[in-house]
């Protein structure tokens, strides 16, 4: 069903493949009658073209892009736009959207979270932004609907900003990145590699855009096949998908680590922008004649089964079919996959689920950006046609992406059917994607057309004793469940014919009686409304000459999510005040950490107030006494000292950049890992003044534990000298030599360290 090639190919045609070997160069100039070379053959894939057009920069392998569009929602751009301010924001440079998705029930944390959506309204208005209330429409539905554009480029404040199928390259990266394009700068980056996604044949009768989408994940996250590429959708296939269908697939190529995706475009993507009333921002993109691609993945549609991603991670997928065989066996091994995650904890398991050799759900979920597409909803309504979901513990929840999907569902009957059949349909709202909305009972499983099933993700705590999981399904097996009463069924099993879907008609009445849009004219006399809640992000030192840091957190988990570095659910409320959301950093992995973390920030609070940092921390006496055997300089006026966490690999998931500044407002200076799980949580390290570091050494052979101090001298000099290799030393009875490596960096990125945060270096900039 998926082939990953283990070498670059070519593309001839948009649809011949050839792979790279000896005599490729010579098959090619046999078939097109001309000579063509890999370089100039990768030069007409259509991710080049498009970042040629946006790179600022004057070669292609250093870029510097600027974005055509800017988006957030509302538990990321109140810090956005608060550090924007602090760094000398005047007005919004390019059309910026603020939507307001994730914390739009207002129920928790008293008016926290309407006077976000209050200071989000007034920032676009002096600004000169575009404001979206709450329940109108989840953040990449409407950038669909009224953003997306062929050849454009858009960069969200949220992982799944994705909108290659309308043929949009879109990256979701941390506050900071959206930061420098509101202050004019640039996003910078190594050109990445493109890979192509190569679709053939159309899908089976039952099989829906959530199953091709698990289907390549499964092959592609393990082993970073696609980590930090360009994904390009091209071949034959592409052409028997609806736009629903593709961009069902595009959100979730966000859970493979790749840094963007773009696909092909043609008529069908041409009637979707001509229903949204937008027919001029189509634009036909295909690859050229001959396309040269650094791997493929290649997908044959018609074997793709409707698929399920069991706890804890979108990879760790089976075909339904294949679940229901080996329920035993598949279970066991989720179980045992859980302890890594979850420890000993709570007692988890899944094998009280089977009853009568079926497996039983409590929950069914279809919503947010991945299931909330009218598509999904109208196919679900269909197979629930005449059914009911029954009086036991199973429920189905249904969020439709948008206000203007959700009316078009009521016209054409799609709402009714479900409601009868006992689901619940709601407003647009993205709760239960990350743990806001629906949360099940202690011990459930629910199956859900959404993004992510990381642990704790449905919104249970683990420190709380409680734990319910998320298993993955397209919309279509969710209602072939819901039919048969909560017992795992695959859509293949009820379905014996495609289901026509009705036609879908765009009421753009809908934004324009709610919407606020400034259409680029800011209002300087407008006056920002700040809640009390709404703080100021602390006073950070720059880099000293010196750094002193305390592992107070070692992670051995093969990969850490950016969930449990900072969790989600509900901290949300708590997103515009940086110490009030710092108390929950690492909660749900090592509740320690804060406290540990806080105990050495003490010593660095002495130093900023001229104290000495040996009389608030007691274990420093010891510690220095050793450092300036070696390094007597080390001291007042030159040393610096924090924290610092170990974990393998961190930063899968989320773009937000509280799973960094959450540490660097408790005092944390640097991260160590054998390498970063994505970009985005590297690139947040860095503009939050912390260290990237690497390590060689596995973790069984750490050199280094929690409690540990590692002193690094001159590390200033060294990120001025743009060192790579860094010396440092473990503080024991003597100092113990460890290496670490930064990996590349440019001219701003070791800049923004030696200032110690984007807030400081944009500030020394305009004074």
């Amino acid at each position: 069903m998926v082939k990953l090639y283990n070498q670059g190919v070519y593309l001839l045609n948009g649809s011949e493949i050839v792979p790279d070997g000896a005599d490729a160069v010579r098959e090619i100039e046999g078939k097109v009658g001309h000579a063509v070379s890999k370089e100039e053959a990768a030069k007409e894939t259509i991710a080049y073209r498009i970042l040629k057009e946006h790179n600022t920069s004057p070669d292609m392998e250093h870029l510097r892009i600027k974005f055509d569009k800017l988006t957030s929602h509302d538990i990321t751009f109140v810090g956005i736009i608060q550090t924007a301010r602090a760094s000398g924001l005047e007005r919004f440079p390019i059309p910026y959207v603020l939507t307001n998705c994730h914390n739009s029930l207002c129920a928790v944390g008293g008016t926290i979270n309407e006077d976000d959506h209050m200071f989000g309204l007034t920032c676009a208005k002096k600004y000169g932004g575009v404001y979206v209330p709450p329940h109108q429409a989840v953040i990449h539905q409407y950038a669909r609907e009224m953003l997306a554009g062929g050849g454009k480029m858009i960069l969200g404040s949220d992982s799944h900003t994705r909108y290659g199928a309308l043929g949009t390259m879109a990256i979701g990266e941390g506050g900071p990145e959206l930061v420098k394009q509101l202050l004019n700068k640039t996003y910078d980056i190594r050109m990445p590699e493109v890979i192509a996604v190569y679709l053939d044949g159309q899908p089976s009768i039952g099989v829906g855009p959530q199953d091709v989408a698990l289907a390549i994940i499964k092959a592609t996250f393990a082993n970073g096949y696609v980590n930090n590429k360009v994904m390009e959708f091209v071949g034959p296939g592409v052409e028997k998908l609806s736009a629903d269908f593709r961009i069902g697939i595009d959100v979730m190529t966000t859970e493979t680590t790749c840094l963007s995706s773009i696909w092909k475009t043609d008529a069908v993507i041409e009637e979707f922008f001509e229903i949204h009333g937008r027919k001029a921002d189509f634009e036909k993109l295909s690859p050229g004649e001959t396309a040269y691609y650094d791997g493929m993945v290649y997908v044959d549609l018609g074997k793709v089964e409707p698929m399920i991603a069991m706890p804890f991670h979108p990879s760790n997928a089976y075909t339904i079919r294949e679940l229901n065989q080996n329920l035993s066996e598949i279970l066991h091994d989720v179980e045992q996959k859980a302890l890594v995650s979850l420890g000993k904890d709570v007692n988890f398991t899944l094998q009280d689920k089977v009853r009568n050799g079926k497996l039983y759900v409590e929950q069914g979920i279809i919503a947010g950006c991945a299931g909330g597409g009218f598509e999904n909803i109208c196919a679900a309504s269909e197979i629930l046609s005449g059914c009911g979901i029954g009086a036991d513990e199973f429920t189905l929840s249904v969020y439709p992406a948008s206000t203007p999907i959700y009316m078009e569902l009521v016209k054409n009957g799609a709402v009714a059917k479900l409601m009868e059949a006992g689901a619940v349909v709601k407003t647009a709202f993205c709760g239960p994607c990350f743990g806001a909305g629906d949360t099940p009972a202690d011990g459930a499983l629910s199956i859900r057309h959404s993004t992510r099933n990381f642990p704790n993700r449905e919104g249970s705590k683990l420190q709380s004793g409680q734990i319910a999981s998320v298993a993955l399904m397209d919309a279509r097996s969710i209602a072939a469940t819901a039919a048969n009463k909560g017992y795992l069924t695959s859509a293949a099993d009820v379905m014996d014919r495609e289901y026509q879907m009705p036609k879908y008609h765009f009421d753009s009445n809908i934004y324009a009686n709610r919407v606020f849009d400034s259409k680029g004219i800011a209002d300087q006399s407008a006056k920002i409304k700040l809640g009390p809640n709404i703080k100021d992000w602390p006073e950070m030192p720059p880099l000293p000459e010196h750094l002193l840091l305390k592992v107070v957190s070692e992670i051995h988990d093969p990969v850490t999510t950016t969930d449990e570095l900072i969790p989600s659910g509900e901290t949300s409320s708590y997103r515009s005040n940086p110490l009030g959301l710092a108390e929950f950093a690492l909660s749900r992995k090592d509740p320690a950490y804060v406290g540990r973390a806080k105990e050495v920030q003490k010593a660095q609070k002495a130093i900023e107030q001229g104290q000495c940092p040996l009389e608030v921390l007691e274990e420093l006496k010891d510690v220095m006494e050793v450092v300036r055997r070696r390094y007597p300089q080390a001291g007042e006026g030159t040393l610096g000292i924090g924290s610092t966490i170990f974990a393998v690999k961190p930063g899968d998931g989320s773009a937000r950049e509280q799973a960094a500044s959450c540490q660097k407002v408790l005092g944390g200076w640097a991260n160590i890992a054998e390498e970063y799980a994505t970009k985005r949580y590297r690139s947040n390290l860095i503009n939050w003044g912390m260290l990237p570091l690497l390590t060689d050494e596995k973790e069984e052979q750490l050199a280094f534990h929690n409690g540990d101090y590692i002193f690094f001298p001159d590390i200033l000099e060294k990120i001025k000298q743009k060192e790579n290799k860094i010396t440092a030393y473990i503080v024991k009875d003597d100092l113990v030599e460890v290496t670490f490596r930064l990996g590349e960096m440019t001219e701003n990125e070791r800049e923004i360290i030696q200032k110690g945060c984007l807030i400081n270096y944009y500030r020394d900039q305009n004074r």
